[in-house]
């Protein structure tokens, strides 16, 4: 009798560790088997003890491949002219892609049939398979990445005394039963592969950079150190009424908090884009990738109506109190605005949400019919519609004023963005912010 190998027959002479590697290349595509006993020429050279061999198998199968395959893989002894030889018949599996434990969910762990030779798959087969198997859901389908560390969310959870144990990351999703990490796992461990890239601009368009950053590790982590940056950035100005001193920031913090959160619960993590804050002098823009879900219009979320892309990601965030409850960002954004004469912005497309969150201290460079801008101003303004500079000796002969007098209004016309400062000490001179 002689054999062949095919794409679905294997041929051993003996039990050898690469016996794994060719269970989960039959079990990722169609099914085949392997025969033990026979040679790669075709010679059947028997085995001595076919228990033994069953056993031996068995236990490589349960222990080295992952998720759980035996259900797919039968064992038969067959006597063939006085020699025995074990086959052992593999079914395509329901759980693709299988994989060697020891070296995880990658290409060099997960085996497709090519021919007569079981080899790596690629990253891109990899996902499909992940995506056939567990649906389209990117929060429940298995991460390609499996050596996750979450020092960042096992602190977070720790500080507002939630246990975040094994049993804890299976209930919120992070683990599934077969104990492999889930996509949500990866967002929220320290090696998640989203970031957020922020950027400042000077003026009200991206002429002209003042600084960016870029974010990563759990998203947990980027909500924190986002948060902060806007916060650097978020000016208090100061206002009188008589003797009494109002402070107020450029952005209401709760709106900060909400529409950031927003851009991460929302978003569509299938796609590798960053999510992009833009701080301008008039504004702070956050646009995230992945427009509305079907059939969910802008006037359904202003009213309140949330169906959320990522519940999972949403309820670890609630747990967190993070978000109090779901579909409430959009009008607490709003309800902080209502009274400051500006209103938040929200424009959609079939990719993309964009959140605009006006300063509520932005007065336009040269708006000298403004009410907000006082009679002195306005000289300062006119001054420098004719002059590329202002100095503040200059401010003094201009408006018969002190020297203290006229660095203060210097000072707080820089603050409300009306002019901009160059230099410093005897050097310091005052222009218009450039025009875009």
């Amino acid at each position: 009798m002689e054999l062949k190998e095919s794409e679905t027959v294997e041929l051993k002479e003996i039990v050898v560790e690469d016996i794994k590697k060719e269970i989960v290349a039959f079990a990722n595509c169609n099914g085949g088997k392997i025969i033990v006993g026979i040679s790669d020429a075709g010679n059947i050279v028997g085995i001595d003890n076919p228990d033994k061999v069953t056993q031996q198998i068995s236990n490589m199968v349960r222990d080295g491949i992952k998720p759980n395959v035996t259900m797919f893989v039968r064992y038969k002894t067959e006597e063939i002219h006085n020699t025995s030889i074990v086959t052992v018949e593999v079914q395509r599996g329901t759980s693709r892609p299988y994989y060697l434990s020891r070296k995880g969910l990658r290409p060099e762990g997960v085996y497709v049939r090519q021919g007569t030779s079981s080899v790596p798959s690629t990253d891109t087969a990899i996902r499909k398979m992940i995506k056939e198997t567990d649906g389209d859901s990117f929060e429940d389908m298995r991460s390609i990445k499996q050596e996750l560390t979450f020092e960042t969310a096992s602190n977070e959870f720790f500080q507002r005394n939630v246990a975040f144990k094994q049993s804890q990351k299976k209930t919120l999703g992070l683990l599934n039963t077969d104990d492999i990490y889930t996509n949500l796992g990866l967002l929220l461990s320290d090696q998640c592969t989203h970031t957020i890239k922020a950027a400042v601009f000077e003026g009200t368009d991206q002429s002209v950079f003042k600084d960016r950053r870029e974010f990563s590790g759990s998203l947990l982590q980027q909500l924190n150190d986002a948060y902060d940056y806007i916060t650097i950035h978020n000016q208090i100005r100061s206002t009188f009424e008589k003797l009494r001193r109002i402070d107020s920031r450029d952005y209401p913090e709760v709106a900060v908090r909400e529409a950031l959160l927003n851009s991460l619960v929302h978003r569509d993590y299938s796609y590798s884009a960053s999510t992009l804050i833009s701080i301008y002098d008039d504004r702070i823009e956050f646009v995230s990738i992945g427009g509305l879900l079907s059939g969910v219009s802008l006037d359904d979320i202003l009213i309140g109506l949330s169906v959320c892309r990522n519940p999972k990601l949403a309820n670890v965030f609630y747990r967190l109190e993070l978000i109090e409850s779901y579909g409430t960002g959009i009008r607490k954004i709003m309800g902080v605005y209502e009274n400051s004469g500006k209103t938040p912005i929200i424009e959609t497309t079939n990719n993309a949400f964009k959140m605009v969150l006006p300063n509520v201290n932005y007065t336009a460079p040269g708006a000298i019919g403004s009410a907000e801008t006082s009679e002195q101003e306005k000289i300062v303004l006119k001054f420098l519609s004719k002059h590329a500079f202002i100095t503040r000796k200059e401010t003094e002969e201009a408006l018969q004023l002190g020297q203290t007098t006229s660095g203060r209004l210097l000072r707080q016309m820089t603050e409300k963005h009306l002019l901009v400062q160059e230099g410093r000490g005897k050097n310091t001179k005052y222009r218009l912010p450039r025009k875009h």
